[in-house]
């Protein structure tokens, strides 16, 4: 650790020396500097200096495996590395600029790289669509630079870069099985590619902006937005132009024209015979059908927040405050996706195709019908759900519920079910025959623990007519 360190250290001063050596014309210390990387004081920030690290050790290693593969390995490798260099321009804007831009313009440039990525998996399929596929995805890990609270709709930049390789995996994992004993080339590429962001990215994410990024107080004020991308990884609404001149000029107007009269001449003034409190058919009691009626117009709105459905940064669904809806249906989605149910109330989803994971949080008399799941399907601090699988799902786990009722279907009875802090989960499987009925099985939420022979012995407990 200490030479790492020192190896660092020697080499920022070196560069500083390098800078002064001509004069320090290559060093902006004014907040009107650019924002190049050669051209400010923020490139030699212990942070960014440390994406240099990695960008040398990880990158270059998968950069090397590459050149020995060549083709369109090598093509979608180099769009790896000028996209982690696009990141380390915007990690150097951070450290110059006084707050948050507008976030989908300050992205671009990023965006465009990953996009690039994108383009060489549509079409036809070649021999090496699974290294371009993962890939491509991959670079979905670099979107936790978006970060910008709780309530902006991302994991947390750690959880971000771990569930943006796990979708990444299923096709690195089919390189390394298709090569294992082909080619150590791509075994190699596959390993170099899974390090470069776990534990590479991960672990850096970790060391400086576990809480996302955090931008430079006494920086450069933000400039204009640049306009959004039309849609990509990290989409999001377009940023409409500024009109806060028009803004002031409207309402100094509206002042104007109130100093001067002319707005309020044209008003009737109220007599007292008008007023609420002198009229005869307007007491203080409130009928019953005016509650009634203010009862039935009160939209149904969570108490956590407004109702959403939308898919966020290209890769996540939420589908969050859902009340009292039972036509809910993603239809539109992919293996890259993952969908995150949170605080619905007596409303059914269908996800109509496969997607990476689905998460229930927080909910209550939810119902969620879906096809094929590619990692995992979890429950988590939920009442009275039903869940429906149609296709297939590696893995259910249910924590910390009450009432949960799960149907399989033929394709998906050697799912691992685990559960933990539950009671009243209910498994429904296919009969023996296609016209037979359901067979309902109820997991046991009670054990007995005996110890026995230096350990314990854990064992349902049976009851009788069980």
């Amino acid at each position: 650790m200490e030479e790492s360190l020192i190896k660092r250290l020697e080499a920022a001063v070196t560069r500083l020396e390098g800078l002064s050596s001509t004069g320090g014309g290559g060093v902006t210390l004014s907040r009107g500097g650019d924002f190049s990387s050669g051209g400010n004081v923020a490139a030699y920030d212990p942070s960014i200096l440390a994406y240099d690290d990695l960008i040398s050790q990880c990158v270059g290693r998968i950069l090397t495996a590459a050149e020995k593969i060549g083709g369109p390995v090598l093509d979608v490798t180099k769009i790896v590395a000028e996209a982690f260099a696009a990141q380390k321009e915007l990690l150097i804007r951070i450290k110059q600029t006084q707050q948050k831009p507008d976030m989908a313009g300050f992205l671009k440039p990023l965006n465009d790289v990953t996009m690039k990525a994108d383009a060489m998996t549509q079409g036809r399929r070649n021999d090496y669509f699974n290294h371009l596929k993962a890939t491509s995805d991959s670079l979905s890990a670099l979107a936790w630079i978006a970060f910008t609270g709780k309530d902006c709709g991302m994991s947390m930049p750690i959880a971000h870069v771990e569930e943006s390789w796990q979708m990444a995996e299923f096709y690195s994992n089919k390189v390394l099985v298709e090569y294992r004993n082909k080619d150590a080339d791509h075994v190699e590429w596959a390993k170099a590619l899974k390090e470069l962001y776990l534990p590479g990215l991960r672990d850096y994410v970790k060391s400086h902006y576990a809480l996302g990024p955090v931008w430079n107080a006494s920086g450069k004020p933000v400039s204009a937005p640049a306009k959004a991308p039309s849609a990509s990884l990290f989409s999001s609404e377009s940023s409409k132009p500024s009109s806060s001149s028009n803004q002031k000029q409207g309402m100094s107007a509206v002042f104007q024209q109130l100093s001067s009269g002319s707005v309020t001449s044209g008003l009737k003034k109220v007599t007292d015979d008008m007023k609420t409190k002198n009229r005869a058919d307007r007491s203080g009691a409130v009928s019953a059908v005016e509650k009634e009626t203010r009862t039935t117009t009160k939209p149904a709105v969570s108490k956590t927040g407004p109702p959403k459905m939308e898919l966020q940064m290209g890769r996540k669904w939420a589908v969050e405050n859902q009340i009292g809806k039972k036509d809910l249906v993603i239809s539109e989605c992919d293996s890259k996706q993952s969908v995150y149910v949170f605080g619905c109330k007596d409303s059914v989803l269908q996800i109509q195709g496969k997607v990476n994971n689905i998460t229930i949080d927080k909910c209550t008399k939810m119902g969620v019908v879906f096809t094929d799941v590619v990692a995992a399907f979890e429950i988590v601090n939920c009442t009275n759900v039903e869940v429906q699988c149609q296709g297939s799902a590696p893995t259910v786990s249910v924590d910390n519920t009450t009432g949960c009722q799960l149907y399989l279907n033929k394709d998906s009875l050697e799912t691992a079910i685990t559960t933990a802090k539950s009671s009243e989960i209910n498994v429904m499987v296919p009969g023996a025959s296609p016209d037979g009925d359901w067979v309902e099985h109820a997991l046991p939420q009670q054990y007995n623990h005996v110890f026995t022979e230096g350990k314990f012995e854990t064992t349902p407990v049976s009851h009788s007519g069980a």
